[in-house]
Order: structure tokens, then C-alpha cells, then sequence
């Protein structure tokens, strides 16, 4: 079950023109919320597994904001799971 920041975070996720503003504490506490298992990796590598998929990706330094395009990467890793907002 998602609190109000997960919810909005993975509204975020789906909003359109894609977020700049998006941090990777606020991704990987959606992930955990969801059930993923999240595991750390070699270097900024982060691999999460959610209901069957997997996935990769790199957490982002030094700034705490998430990219666009790893957002994208997120959002299509999300719909691939059956999830959306």
C-alpha cells in the first residue's frame, strides 16, 4: 500500500513532459513500497526486480535528482510490471 508522497511520486513518474525534479530516495521508497527487492550493485548500479521483470538502473551523484531519461527508463520499467498510477 503507497502513503500520499509514494502515490505522488509515481504520479510523478507518469506526468508528461517528463519531471527533472525527482529524487532517487523518493524512486527507491516507491520500489520498496511496491514490493521490489532492491539491491545494490557494482558502483552507482542499482538492480530492482518487481513482479517477474528486472531491471537496472544508475543511481544518480553527486546532484540527488533523477534524469529524465532514467525517469523514462523508470516509468517504462513500471508499465512492463503492470504498474501505473
Amino acid at each position: 500500500m503507497l502513503n500520499s508522497k509514494q502515490q505522488k511520486t509515481l504520479e510523478d513518474i507518469f506526468e508528461t513532459p517528463t519531471r527533472s525534479d525527482i529524487t532517487w530516495t523518493e524512486v527507491e521508497s516507491l520500489f520498496l513500497s511496491l514490493g521490489s527487492v532492491v539491491q545494490q550493485g557494482k558502483g552507482s548500479r542499482v538492480r530492482v526486480a518487481l513482479n517477474g521483470i528486472k531491471s537496472v538502473f544508475h543511481e544518480p551523484h553527486p546532484q540527488k535528482q533523477v534524469s529524465k531519461s532514467t525517469i523514462k527508463d523508470i516509468r517504462e520499467f513500471l508499465i512492463t510490471a503492470n504498474v501505473s498510477p
